[in-house]
């Protein structure tokens, strides 16, 4: 069921509707602080509102915004480079929070980033049980097919995933994934395959071997 505006609480449907995936849909999601509109985790699970802004860092915004510790500080350097080459290369923006709820800015963070239709907050919580929860901008929908996000959550957001590799290989596995994603051209076929891990067969679009170094 799609949230309501005036609901307390953010419920996180597994299939997604455009109309479920709108810029206040984005902004009723991130005040549960999970931001879960894309999600393997259970349909009933509800979180309550959350809005810490101060465990937001000072000065300018940071794309990759570890409260939780999951990620060592090369880890949140090479990824926040990822980051703003993909917004600098397609014009979208991808911001990463790795919370563990309820310790987390929740709902902050949408003026932090100034979250809009162009934008995709990936909130990395294992308290989820899927590490990996979405909330997808308008026009990033229209580009990027749904089945893509519960695909990425299937193959690197599991618990067995992420308790066998840990967070830090979750989140920079879907960072990569969704790089890979958005660098492909436009068609039927973007985004059909989960690119990811090291070794695996970078993407054909055509930003994806001038990133790669092909």
């Amino acid at each position: 069921a799609a949230a309501r505006p005036d609901a307390d609480v953010a419920e996180t449907p597994i299939a997604l509707s455009r109309a479920t995936r709108t810029a206040r849909d984005a902004a009723l999601a991130l005040a549960a602080s999970a931001a879960v509109l894309v999600s393997a985790g259970p349909a009933a699970a509800r979180l309550e509102g959350v809005n810490n802004p101060q465990m937001l860092p000072p000065g300018p915004p940071v794309e990759v915004l570890d409260v939780a510790g999951y990620l060592t500080k090369g880890e949140v350097s090479r990824l926040t480079t990822e980051v703003r080459n993909l917004e600098k290369d397609t014009g979208i923006k991808l911001r990463v929070l790795a919370q563990a709820y309820p310790n987390t800015p929740g709902l902050a963070v949408k003026d932090y980033w100034a979250v809009d239709d162009d934008t995709v907050v990936f909130v990395a919580d294992p308290g989820l049980g899927n590490i990996l929860n979405f909330s997808v901008g308008a026009n990033v929908d229209l580009e990027v097919p749904p089945s893509f996000w519960t695909r990425l959550a299937s193959k690197y957001g599991t618990k067995f995933y992420w308790q066998e590799n840990g967070e830090e290989a979750s989140i920079s596995n879907a960072v990569s994934a969704i790089d890979s994603c958005f660098r492909e051209e436009s068609g039927r076929n973007k985004c059909a395959k989960i690119q990811a891990e090291f070794g695996e067969e970078p993407s054909s679009g055509k930003f994806g071997k001038k990133f790669f170094g092909q």
